[in-house]
Protein backbone atom coordinates (compact mmCIF):
# COMPACT_ATOMS: atom_id res chain seq x y z
CA UNK A 1 0.00 0.00 0.00
CA UNK A 2 2.68 2.05 0.91
CA UNK A 3 4.73 1.33 -2.15
CA UNK A 4 1.68 2.02 -4.12
CA UNK A 5 1.19 5.61 -2.68
CA UNK A 6 4.85 6.43 -3.02
CA UNK A 7 4.78 5.69 -7.12
CA UNK A 8 0.92 7.61 -7.60
CA UNK A 9 3.24 10.25 -5.33
CA UNK A 10 5.93 10.43 -7.44
CA UNK A 11 4.31 10.00 -11.33
CA UNK A 12 0.68 11.70 -11.03
CA UNK A 13 0.14 13.74 -8.08
CA UNK A 14 3.83 15.37 -7.70
CA UNK A 15 4.05 18.90 -8.80
CA UNK A 16 6.74 19.06 -11.62
CA UNK A 17 9.02 22.06 -12.40
CA UNK A 18 8.66 24.48 -15.17
CA UNK A 19 11.67 24.63 -17.37
CA UNK A 20 12.74 25.92 -21.09
CA UNK A 21 15.16 25.12 -23.36
CA UNK A 22 17.90 27.29 -24.52
CA UNK A 23 16.26 29.58 -26.95
CA UNK A 24 18.26 28.81 -30.56
CA UNK A 25 16.98 32.07 -32.03
CA UNK A 26 15.46 35.33 -30.39
CA UNK A 27 14.57 38.23 -31.90
CA UNK A 28 15.16 42.46 -30.94
CA UNK A 29 13.71 44.85 -33.08
CA UNK A 30 10.18 46.75 -34.06
CA UNK A 31 7.38 45.18 -34.80
CA UNK A 32 7.21 43.78 -38.55
CA UNK A 33 5.32 42.72 -41.58
CA UNK A 34 4.47 46.59 -42.74
CA UNK A 35 7.51 48.92 -44.41
CA UNK A 36 8.98 51.01 -42.58
CA UNK A 37 6.59 53.90 -43.32
CA UNK A 38 3.66 52.06 -42.77
CA UNK A 39 4.45 51.21 -39.08
CA UNK A 40 4.82 52.82 -35.85
CA UNK A 41 8.18 51.93 -34.48
CA UNK A 42 7.05 49.63 -31.42
CA UNK A 43 9.93 47.14 -29.94
CA UNK A 44 9.30 43.94 -29.93
CA UNK A 45 11.40 40.87 -28.63
CA UNK A 46 10.83 37.27 -29.82
CA UNK A 47 11.92 33.87 -28.47
CA UNK A 48 11.41 30.56 -30.40
CA UNK A 49 11.75 27.91 -27.55
CA UNK A 50 10.58 24.63 -25.95
CA UNK A 51 8.47 24.87 -22.45
CA UNK A 52 7.97 21.79 -20.16
CA UNK A 53 7.29 19.86 -17.07
CA UNK A 54 9.54 17.64 -15.30
CA UNK A 55 6.83 15.95 -14.01
CA UNK A 56 3.81 14.30 -15.60
CA UNK A 57 1.06 16.64 -13.20
CA UNK A 58 2.57 19.21 -15.21
CA UNK A 59 2.23 23.57 -14.50
CA UNK A 60 -0.40 26.54 -15.53
CA UNK A 61 1.03 29.46 -16.81
CA UNK A 62 -0.67 32.58 -15.77
CA UNK A 63 1.34 34.95 -17.42
CA UNK A 64 5.04 35.21 -19.16
CA UNK A 65 6.58 38.74 -19.87
CA UNK A 66 10.73 39.51 -20.49
CA UNK A 67 13.16 42.23 -18.96
CA UNK A 68 15.88 43.36 -21.46
CA UNK A 69 18.63 44.69 -20.25
CA UNK A 70 21.81 46.45 -21.74
CA UNK A 71 24.18 48.33 -19.44
CA UNK A 72 22.45 50.14 -16.30
CA UNK A 73 19.11 50.10 -18.63
CA UNK A 74 16.11 48.31 -17.67
CA UNK A 75 12.89 47.65 -19.62
CA UNK A 76 9.64 44.76 -19.02
CA UNK A 77 7.68 43.72 -22.36
CA UNK A 78 4.87 42.38 -20.35
CA UNK A 79 2.77 42.06 -23.52
CA UNK A 80 2.67 38.59 -24.04
CA UNK A 81 1.58 36.89 -27.15
CA UNK A 82 2.25 33.31 -28.96
CA UNK A 83 1.48 31.60 -32.19
CA UNK A 84 0.18 28.08 -31.68
CA UNK A 85 -0.97 26.05 -34.92
CA UNK A 86 -0.87 29.18 -37.29
CA UNK A 87 -3.01 31.05 -34.93
CA UNK A 88 -1.95 34.20 -32.80
CA UNK A 89 -3.37 33.69 -28.87
CA UNK A 90 -3.20 36.32 -26.25
CA UNK A 91 -1.41 35.07 -23.32
CA UNK A 92 -3.73 34.38 -20.26
CA UNK A 93 -2.99 30.86 -19.42
CA UNK A 94 -1.33 28.21 -20.98
CA UNK A 95 -1.19 24.23 -19.85
CA UNK A 96 2.48 22.64 -20.31
CA UNK A 97 2.94 19.03 -19.75
CA UNK A 98 5.93 16.63 -19.50
CA UNK A 99 5.60 16.38 -22.99
CA UNK A 100 6.41 20.37 -23.46
CA UNK A 101 5.23 22.89 -25.74
CA UNK A 102 7.02 24.53 -28.87
CA UNK A 103 5.75 28.29 -29.53
CA UNK A 104 7.14 31.53 -30.88
CA UNK A 105 6.56 34.19 -28.22
CA UNK A 106 6.14 37.99 -28.65
CA UNK A 107 6.96 40.31 -26.02
CA UNK A 108 5.58 44.20 -26.52
CA UNK A 109 6.03 46.86 -24.82
CA UNK A 110 3.20 48.04 -22.41
CA UNK A 111 0.78 51.04 -23.40
CA UNK A 112 2.21 53.14 -20.50
CA UNK A 113 4.16 55.63 -23.09
CA UNK A 114 7.32 53.19 -22.50
CA UNK A 115 10.27 53.48 -25.03
CA UNK A 116 13.08 51.42 -25.42
CA UNK A 117 15.79 51.50 -28.33
CA UNK A 118 17.82 48.66 -29.57
CA UNK A 119 21.08 50.43 -29.39
CA UNK A 120 24.93 49.12 -29.72
CA UNK A 121 25.54 47.08 -26.37
CA UNK A 122 25.48 44.22 -24.60
CA UNK A 123 21.85 42.73 -24.02
CA UNK A 124 20.69 40.12 -21.43
CA UNK A 125 16.62 38.70 -21.95
CA UNK A 126 15.37 37.59 -18.94
CA UNK A 127 12.31 35.07 -19.57
CA UNK A 128 9.54 35.18 -16.55
CA UNK A 129 7.03 33.03 -16.14
CA UNK A 130 3.98 33.80 -12.79
CA UNK A 131 2.17 30.21 -12.50
CA UNK A 132 -1.75 29.93 -11.14
CA UNK A 133 -1.11 29.43 -7.69
CA UNK A 134 2.25 31.12 -7.01
CA UNK A 135 2.71 34.75 -6.01
CA UNK A 136 6.03 35.11 -7.40
CA UNK A 137 7.19 35.46 -11.20
CA UNK A 138 9.93 32.29 -11.83
CA UNK A 139 12.65 33.12 -13.79
CA UNK A 140 13.17 30.47 -16.71
CA UNK A 141 16.39 31.48 -18.33
CA UNK A 142 18.53 34.25 -18.88
CA UNK A 143 20.47 34.59 -22.46
CA UNK A 144 22.85 37.17 -23.26
CA UNK A 145 24.24 38.53 -26.59
CA UNK A 146 26.53 41.42 -27.74
CA UNK A 147 24.89 43.70 -30.40
CA UNK A 148 27.93 45.38 -32.35
CA UNK A 149 27.50 49.23 -33.78
CA UNK A 150 27.98 47.83 -37.75
CA UNK A 151 25.00 45.58 -36.97
CA UNK A 152 22.58 48.02 -34.88
CA UNK A 153 23.42 50.32 -37.66
CA UNK A 154 22.35 48.44 -40.71
CA UNK A 155 18.90 46.78 -38.84
CA UNK A 156 18.12 50.80 -38.40
CA UNK A 157 19.20 51.38 -42.31
CA UNK A 158 16.45 48.55 -43.64
CA UNK A 159 14.19 48.86 -40.93
CA UNK A 160 14.56 45.79 -39.81
CA UNK A 161 15.54 44.25 -36.54
CA UNK A 162 18.31 42.13 -35.54
CA UNK A 163 17.91 38.21 -35.43
CA UNK A 164 20.30 36.22 -32.49
CA UNK A 165 21.20 32.48 -33.87
CA UNK A 166 22.90 30.29 -30.92
CA UNK A 167 25.83 28.63 -32.54
CA UNK A 168 26.31 25.44 -30.33
CA UNK A 169 30.02 24.97 -31.87
CA UNK A 170 31.19 29.01 -29.85
CA UNK A 171 28.90 28.25 -27.18
CA UNK A 172 27.64 31.81 -27.99
CA UNK A 173 24.76 33.93 -29.85
CA UNK A 174 25.57 35.30 -33.04
CA UNK A 175 23.78 38.64 -34.71
CA UNK A 176 22.32 39.18 -37.95
CA UNK A 177 19.92 41.79 -40.12
CA UNK A 178 17.53 41.69 -42.87
CA UNK A 179 14.37 43.86 -43.74
CA UNK A 180 11.24 42.15 -42.40
CA UNK A 181 9.07 41.05 -45.58
CA UNK A 182 5.27 40.92 -45.00
CA UNK A 183 4.77 37.64 -44.86
CA UNK A 184 7.74 36.76 -43.03
CA UNK A 185 5.79 34.73 -40.14
CA UNK A 186 8.79 34.06 -37.71
CA UNK A 187 7.79 38.02 -37.03
CA UNK A 188 4.41 39.21 -37.62
CA UNK A 189 2.75 42.29 -36.98
CA UNK A 190 1.45 42.23 -33.36
CA UNK A 191 0.58 45.79 -32.71
CA UNK A 192 -2.93 45.64 -34.37
CA UNK A 193 -2.99 41.64 -33.08
CA UNK A 194 -2.94 42.98 -29.99
CA UNK A 195 -5.36 45.52 -30.13
CA UNK A 196 -7.83 43.12 -31.76
CA UNK A 197 -7.35 40.88 -29.06
CA UNK A 198 -7.85 43.13 -26.87
CA UNK A 199 -11.15 44.47 -28.19
CA UNK A 200 -9.29 47.79 -28.78
CA UNK A 201 -8.91 49.30 -32.00
CA UNK A 202 -5.91 51.56 -30.97
CA UNK A 203 -4.98 51.86 -34.62
CA UNK A 204 -7.81 52.71 -37.02
CA UNK A 205 -5.20 53.37 -39.87
CA UNK A 206 -5.19 50.67 -43.10
CA UNK A 207 -3.59 47.43 -42.21
CA UNK A 208 -2.23 45.35 -44.78
CA UNK A 209 -3.44 41.00 -44.76
CA UNK A 210 -1.21 38.76 -44.50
Amino acid sequence: MIVSATTAWLTLLRPGRLRMTRPTLFYLGPDGGLPKKERPSVPKVYVRTLLFSTAKRGNLIENMYVTVRRGETRQNFNVWVYRQNGQLSRGSGLYVSQDGVALDHHFLLPSDGSRFEFIAGDYSVEVFAKLVGKSRPLLLSTVSAHLSANVAEEATENGGGVFFDWGPDRGSYYASTRPIPVTDDSVVPLTAAVSILDGILSDPGPRRER
